[in-house]
């Protein structure tokens, strides 16, 4: 291994093994499942803030949106970060503090039980519907963080990537296992702070190298539609591609998926007081906007980079997911000390994957080991045993998690992408109307959640391929989100209304609320 090497290894142990003692420091602090999964609802509002936004990024942020960025022009990327922040915005003004109070008042620990006593769920069928649906698109989310840990150690070091990977993933359970919410909320606030600093250092790298960004954006003009927000430039394929009103709304469509994001919505729930949540708000949306906006110029800058032959000429976006890793190993290949800051990048890299992996990570297990386990199949234990079966499946669910990442030419944004669409179109009704619409009875829930999933499915792998040339070639989320909204209306006014009880209790949250 060349020296320069053996620094950037340097920085990035030294990142981990942070990681691995934040772990060990919060393990004592977990006397429950309810510190494991919830942290005894005792979160800053910086932390809130930064954990919440860190674990929504993960290496979309830094690996997937240039990539689009670069290859496709402006339009997919732009759109995309727009929605994303606006739905940021609107998640922490109306959901954050209703959920806090909600589910603090009913003494609800994960989604899926605040789902099953919000609506008055006995036999745990929301429970168990849910439960499943975090499991299925929590894996193969997970799967893609793994996949892009993999991908950086493979293309720096040239070790075989399913090794690099699996070592990646160890660390992430060792850390997720012994601190539980805790520690993967703290771990998310050092690495928003990391992830902050490697945008930052590329993309100043990036304006020195060509002297100015107007230089970079000279470089781009010359496509046609690289720049436009209404069409965009395949630069892989040099073809201009249109970009109309239906394709800009499914894009912006990225946004629903917030309102049913499990590992964000948890640190609303997880916030120490309600009161401070105006504060959480505002980190996170200008943290959300200024992150995103220089992920894009990334990979605008990329294209400038390419033909400096400073980084390699990418054949299409999930190559290009790589840019980054090439910036800094051209970084780290001029000494000592830049070789560091390469690390410093690249343990970036790995801080946006790591930060929504252990958030994932944590949200499935507690969907199997408390949801599931304990809540629908009703099996008693101790809190020892049930702090032991919570760490267990963490371990379970990584390691079919890894299975799925063996795949090493998978695309980071398109597994995210259809991940976020499942949680957006299963839980996010349900956390609309569940917060907001007292009429909403546990069979439009049901409902709500089956038609979303199915939705889903159907779009992506049936009408897409059927009709990719026609307009109903859409992100599924849109469609199914609307469905899903149609199908708790209808069916819920449909049945009988909730119970006078559950009415009175979302009155009391509802004043609650405004005091």
């Amino acid at each position: 291994m060349s020296d320069t090497n053996v620094v950037i290894m340097i920085a990035i142990a030294v990142y981990l093994l942070g990681m691995v003692i934040i772990g060990a420091v919060f393990s004592k602090k977990n006397k429950n499942t309810d510190d494991f999964y919830l942290g005894g609802r005792k979160l800053g509002p910086i932390v809130t803030a930064m954990s919440a936004e860190a674990s929504d990024m993960s290496s979309w942020l830094l690996m997937g949106l240039p990539a689009v960025a670069l290859m496709t022009g402006i339009p997919e990327a732009f759109w995309t970060a727009l929605g994303l922040a606006i739905g940021t915005y609107l998640n922490w003004l109306f959901v954050a503090k209703r959920l806090r109070v909600y589910t603090s008042k009913i003494e609800a620990v994960t989604l899926p039980d605040f789902f099953s006593k919000r609506f008055g769920d006995d036999k745990h069928i929301i429970t168990l519907i849910a439960a499943l649906f975090i499991v299925v698109f929590f894996i193969p989310y997970t799967a893609s963080g793994f996949a892009a840990c993999g991908k950086l150690f493979s293309s720096l070091f040239g070790v075989p990537y399913v090794e690099a990977m699996i070592i990646s993933a160890i660390v992430i359970v060792i850390y997720c296992t012994l601190g539980g919410f805790l520690a993967a909320s703290t771990t998310d606030f050092v690495q928003s702070i990391i992830m902050t600093i490697a945008l930052l250092v590329v993309v100043g790298v990036g304006e020195g190298v060509m002297n100015g960004f107007g230089n970079i954006f000279d470089n781009v003009r010359n496509f046609d539609g690289y720049l436009d927000v209404f069409r965009g430039y395949d630069v892989a394929g040099k073809s201009v591609m249109s970009y109309g009103a239906l394709p800009v709304a499914s894009t912006l469509a990225w946004g629903l998926g917030y309102f049913g994001m499990p590992h964000i919505l948890l640190r609303f729930m997880a916030i120490e007081d309600k009161k401070k949540l105006k504060t959480s708000r505002r980190v996170a949306s200008v943290w959300v906007v200024i992150s995103m906006a220089i992920a894009v110029l990334i990979g605008i800058v990329g294209y400038s980079l390419m033909s400096k032959g400073i980084v390699p000429s990418y054949e299409n976006a999930s190559a290009a997911e790589t840019i980054i890793v090439d910036v800094a190993k051209w970084i780290a290949s001029h000494g000592y000390i830049p070789a560091f800051v390469g690390g410093v990048i690249l343990a970036g890299i790995l801080a946006s994957t790591m930060s929504t992996a252990d958030s994932q990570l944590l949200a499935a297990a507690s969907a199997i080991s408390q949801n599931l386990v304990q809540e629908t199949f009703k099996v008693k234990l101790s809190e020892k045993k049930a702090m032991w079966l919570a760490r267990i499946c963490v371990l379970g669910i990584s390691v079919i998690a890894v299975f799925l990442a063996l795949d090493p030419s998978s695309s980071v944004f398109r597994i995210v992408s259809f991940a976020w669409a499942g949680f957006g179109a299963v839980f996010g009704p349900v956390v609309l109307f569940g917060l907001f619409w007292k009429r909403t009875n546990k069979f439009g829930v049901i409902a709500g959640m089956l038609s979303g999933g199915i939705t889903i499915f159907v779009w992506k792998f049936v009408i897409r391929e059927v009709f990719a040339d026609t307009v109903l070639n859409i992100y599924e989320l849109l469609p199914a989100f609307i469905i899903a909204c149609i199908f708790i209306v209808v069916v819920s006014l449909a049945t009988k209304a909730p119970d006078e009880k559950i009415g009175k209790v979302f009155d009391e949250v509802k004043v609650e609320c405004k005091n």
